[in-house]
């Protein structure tokens, strides 16, 4: 099985570099990405990132999840420039510090790598290629698909809480999660795939308690099937629960939340998707039946290249480069004037 599954990949493979090329050479910000940017002025960089990233992932395999996410988040707000990482000032409160970026994770591992970088190649490698890169690795070591990575991202100089309204709600229907993935120039595909991340991590009760109980004037979800609402109530055992950041978490992708696979689709199609947007998904036509062919288990590979060239695009969300923004020294601080 690992053999075949070996070969499944390297076929996929040279799709996924002719995938990835292409969207980058299709917008200005790609045209100013490159794979292989640090060939030559770092030339272990990619090898330091894996490195390091598969260390944090066999000693935690959730982590996965946390570092995938991290890039999602940065790149959702203000584009792919590390402001995420930056740490809150006494006159500013970071992105990191707002409420819907409470729960992330990872910082550390970034910051040891970056370390290592620094200490290879002072100066040379941006702390937002270090998250897109540490994106794609986690996904590979999860078992997913791996993909050439565009860099060349410099990093941001601002982070503020007030721009996370940017990030698409959990708790939103599709409608409005179309909308704001096409304010960052993403379409419905890309929403429909960049979905299947939730193969991976797990939830805490605020991001769905409001779908079991009804309140405040609303009915139980009826989009959530019943005898999977009923287990979810015993971890998160009344509405209040929804208030309680610390409680139990539960997996996105049950029994395989710690494998990048096609499952969490086949959850979706069952009705059993655990936040309200992915619940969604079947309601809409485009999304629908994305979600049900993937479910059907019959075209992993197909999803693994739609997914390599969805997160390509996310990637290139707002990204500086030339002389825009600055390397970072430490990812959680702005250099010193």
């Amino acid at each position: 099985m690992a053999a075949a599954a070996t070969r499944s990949l390297a076929a996929v493979a040279p799709l996924l570099m002719v995938a990835v090329l292409a969207l980058c050479s299709g917008s200005a910000a790609g045209q100013q990405l490159q794979v292989g940017y640090y060939s030559k002025t770092c030339p272990a960089a990619e090898e330091i990132v894996r490195g390091e990233t598969a260390r944090a992932v066999k000693g935690s395999p959730d982590l996965a999840a946390a570092f995938l996410r991290l890039h999602y988040h940065d790149c959702f707000v203000q584009g792919c420039d590390a402001s995420v990482l930056l740490d809150s000032t006494a006159n500013n409160t970071a992105e990191k510090d707002s409420k819907p970026n409470g729960s992330l994770r990872g910082f550390d591992v970034v910051a040891r790598v970056k370390d290592q970088l620094e200490a290879a190649c002072p100066g040379v490698v941006s702390c937002a290629d270090v998250l897109a890169l540490m994106a794609r690795d986690a996904v590979a070591l999860a078992r997913g698909p791996s993909w050439p990575v565009a860099l060349g991202r410099r990093d941001g100089l601002t982070s503020s809480a007030g721009s996370c309204g940017e990030l698409p709600p959990l708790q939103g229907d599709v409608a409005l999660m179309i909308q704001a993935f096409a304010a960052k120039g993403l379409d419905v595909k890309d929403l429909v795939v960049l979905s299947g991340a939730h193969t991976l991590g797990k939830a805490h009760c605020p991001a769905f308690a409001d779908r079991l109980y009804a309140t405040n004037g609303c009915a139980v979800d009826p989009a959530l099937d019943g005898r999977y609402a009923d287990r979810l109530r015993m971890r998160c055992a009344s509405p209040d629960a929804g208030e309680n950041a610390t409680s139990p978490a539960t997996e996105l992708d049950p029994g395989s939340c710690a494998t990048f696979d096609t499952s969490y689709y086949r959850h979706v199609a069952r009705r059993r998707g655990l936040l309200r947007s992915d619940a969604s998904l079947l309601d809409h036509r485009f999304t629908r039946a994305y979600v049900l062919k993937v479910a059907t288990g019959r075209y992993d590979g197909h999803y693994f290249r739609d997914f390599a060239a969805s997160m390509a695009k996310m990637g290139s969300i707002g990204v500086l480069t030339g002389n825009q923004g600055e390397i970072r020294k430490k990812c959680n601080v702005v250099n010193s004037s």
